[in-house]
């Protein structure tokens, strides 16, 4: 046990740490618990803000699910630069190129800032349009209206979180990414009742984008002032338009592949709310907060392989690589398998937490137990797509998304949902359904092994 703590403090320091040497073992560890901690706190937001939005009524519940189905194509772009940034960075911290990494991590942020203003700008003028388009009553639109121009015109804050944690991780510095993005939800969590409290549904949106400002303000600070490996400074950010050419390369296909799974469950949340209405939408949004609540774990947990790899191709050690890749990919399946059994024995306990209508609770309930049994296969998905994208072949998992979401997930659900005259029921059958399908393909081209020949 001491040794165990002793490992748990180490992780906890700001300071580059070198995975291409050691034991794997020791890095997947070092590396995943402040990963798993810096995302089990962003989960544990999503559950209190579904709490205290609960309260609001099944219309601000729906006008939470509605929106944030919309923010996921942002998370999508902020999700596909920040893969770019950890495996540029992660290859020179493996070639022991610190100035490089810097200097990549720099241009990453010019293309960020660029993208941030066009979505910002788009999303305050056509909050209320996007909010329609997703299926929401002209009640649900009227009254969240303001909330989702703030979500939505708060896209740079969101492209920001995720791309300079990004940078930090490829260094090796999992604590800072964990430590800013603790900041940004523990703001969240103590504003999020007071300014629900002072000014409702806006409120909640008020707090979020104030605890993510704040979490970026503290990345940019260790950015320029930090003792870490990544150090930017004014020269990193003059236009490097090969560079440049290459985060695009990495970056557009990462992004895609993150709109692809994000499109294919805007497609379900708006078939979830045309057969089964409002009630409907509310209990599969709360299945869908617990979801995440035990899903961003194992995701930061495959976020260590993506490290991993990316150091370890950079050193030249493409066995270690593979063998990192093995093993985390063992440690999610049996965190995915606990969870699983969560899901099917205490689904209705878990969601009567949040709601105590009974339509609603049924919905939720029956989400929660059906997606849960998918648990696994999501486990070993999340490893080896995050392995693709830390080698820097980010185009393989694209094309995995592509299938498993959008010719099979989407089709399907729509022929059992409105075709079988399914509803709601037929969407939730088939999540675990395409998991399970993008896993076996995952799996199949990673055998391959084309990933361990990507030059970045």
């Amino acid at each position: 046990m001491k040794h165990i703590f002793q490992k748990i403090r180490q992780s906890f320091k700001n300071e580059h740490k070198n995975f291409t040497e050691g034991s794997i073992k020791t890095a997947v560890f070092l590396l995943a618990i402040p990963m798993i901690l810096e995302l089990s706190l962003e989960s544990v937001f999503a559950v209190v803000d579904t709490f205290f939005v609960g309260k609001l009524g099944q219309n601000a519940i729906a006008i939470v699910g509605l929106t944030e189905a919309a923010v996921i194509i942002i998370y999508s772009l902020g999700i596909g630069i920040s893969v770019a940034a950890t495996a540029l960075v992660g290859r020179r911290t493996g070639e022991k190129n610190p100035d490089g990494a810097a200097h990549a991590g720099a241009q990453t942020m010019i293309i960020a800032l660029m993208i941030s203003v066009v979505l910002s700008v788009l999303g305050v003028i056509f909050g209320p349009n996007i909010l329609s388009a997703m299926g929401g009553s002209p009640e649900v639109v009227q009254e969240g209206a303001t909330f989702t121009r703030i979500m939505l015109g708060s896209s740079g804050v969101i492209i920001f979180l995720f791309l300079i944690n990004g940078i930090f991780r490829g260094a090796g510095d999992a604590a800072m990414a964990m430590k800013s993005l603790w900041i940004a939800s523990l703001l969240n969590i103590i504003l999020d009742p007071i300014f629900i409290y002072f000014w409702g549904l806006e409120g909640a949106a008020i707090a979020t984008l104030t605890g993510r400002s704040m979490g970026v303000a503290y990345q940019i600070y260790h950015l320029y002032r930090g003792a870490g490996l990544v150090k930017i400074r004014r020269p990193h950010f003059k236009w490097d338009h090969p560079l440049i050419k290459s985060i695009l390369n990495i970056g557009w296909p990462a992004a895609l592949q993150y709109v692809i799974a994000g499109g294919s469950w805007i497609f379900l949340t708006r078939l979830v709310a045309d057969t089964g209405g409002t009630a409907a939408t509310a209990g599969y949004q709360i299945a869908v907060r617990n979801f995440v609540f035990f899903i961003l774990p194992a995701w930061g947990l495959s976020n260590a392989a993506a490290t991993l790899v990316g150091q370890n191709l950079g050193a030249q050690k493409v066995d270690r690589a593979e063998k990192s890749v093995m093993i985390t990919a063992k440690y999610n399946v049996i965190f995915m398998a606990l969870v699983t059994t969560l899901f099917l024995l205490l689904a209705g306990p878990i969601v009567g937490i949040f709601t105590q209508e009974p339509e609603v609770l049924n919905y939720g309930t029956q989400a929660l137990r059906i997606i849960g049994a998918g648990y696994i296969f999501f486990g070993i998905g999340m490893v080896l797509t995050q392995a693709f994208n830390g080698s820097g072949d980010t185009k393989t998992p694209t094309i995995i998304n592509f299938i498993a979401f959008w010719l099979v997930q989407i089709p399907l659900a729509y022929v059992l949902a409105k075709t079988l005259d399914m509803g709601p029921l037929g969407v939730f059958i088939v999540v675990p359904i395409s998991q399970a399908i993008l896993s076996i393909l995952a799996w199949l081209w990673f055998r391959k092994g084309t990933w361990k020949k990507v030059k970045v």
